[in-house]
């Protein structure tokens, strides 16, 4: 916890807003890709055998391979709505939370692609055989076609779950249910086909939502402070003291945790803390969550 506080503090101001929204983007370039040209696709995938090889875009491009082969009124829905609970996460955790939720979810998806690289050539789990038979190129293909951000998208929903249990929403635009039990449920659901897939399909899986279990492990107090009644009543007074405002054009703030200033960010609102001993001033995303200095 003090360890992400210290690079928040240090590289907060270089974390990209609306993360959420770059990914749809990101979606949307992939489905138009698939339309020209579906063969296409396959000079992005997170193939590790060619990274080494030096195709080393792929470490970045696997991002815009899409959840879905075949896009749909469902799947734009659906890009909607983790469009909005990312937004909403984003807002609730601050823009560095966020940004190093969704990055450790793609890190560790990319180091469970070069695992099962390194285990395909061990005799012991029986994949050294398969690659044999199709041959290494082809046999990566196929790998590195299991890797997309599906999973990537689960951990931003289980996120949401966790930080918002009692949100409800309706479920297929009819049934009233809570977050929770529809987290609960994806839970079992990828328990199931973890338990069902192969080792390459166990190590996707694993590797893709291991940034949920130990994001939470870390941050686990400072979210609940961040959500706490309190701070929630703070949060509010905030947003009202922000809209009576006027806005300043000429004085340049910087947030004293992240260091993001009002000359790079003209949309981000600052303010002091009437809390701190001294003059203080944070943006909008640490106003209610800094500590106080006394």
């Amino acid at each position: 916890m003090n360890f992400l506080n210290k690079m928040e503090r240090k590289f907060g101001k270089y974390a990209i807003s609306n993360l959420s929204l770059y990914l749809i983007l990101g979606y949307v370039l992939g489905y138009v890709i698939q339309l020209i040209n579906p063969v296409i696709m396959d000079f992005f995938t997170l193939n590790p055998y060619l990274i080494l090889h030096g195709q080393i875009w792929r470490l970045v491009t696997w991002i815009i391979i899409p959840p879905s082969s075949n896009p749909d009124l469902l799947t734009i829905i659906m890009l909607f709505f983790y469009y909005s609970i990312g937004t909403n996460l984003e807002r609730t955790w601050g823009t560095f939370y966020y940004n190093v939720y969704l990055f450790m979810g793609m890190i560790f998806t990319i180091l469970g692609s070069f695992l099962i690289m390194g285990i395909s050539y061990v005799p012991l789990f029986g994949l050294s055989q398969t690659m044999d038979f199709y041959g290494t190129t082809q046999y990566f293909i196929y790998v590195a076609r299991n890797f997309s951000t599906y999973f990537v998208n689960m951990s931003i929903f289980l996120g949401f779950a966790a930080t918002f249990p009692e949100v409800q929403v309706l479920l297929m635009f009819i049934i009233p249910i809570k977050v929770k039990w529809m987290g609960i449920a994806y839970v079992i659901l990828l328990l199931v086909q973890f338990l069902q897939n192969g080792i390459i399909g166990k190590i996707v899986i694993g590797a893709s939502l291991l940034n949920v279990v130990i994001f939470f492990l870390m941050t686990r107090s400072n979210l609940r402070m961040r959500m706490s009644p309190r701070q929630v009543k703070r949060r509010h007074d905030y947003n009202r003291e922000v809209k009576r405002a006027k806005p300043m054009s000429v004085a340049k703030h910087k947030c004293a945790v992240c260091g993001k200033n009002s000359e790079d960010n003209p949309d981000t609102e600052f303010r002091f803390c009437s809390k701190c001993n001294g003059n203080y001033e944070y943006c909008q995303d640490h106003l209610f969550t800094h500590t106080h200095v006394k």
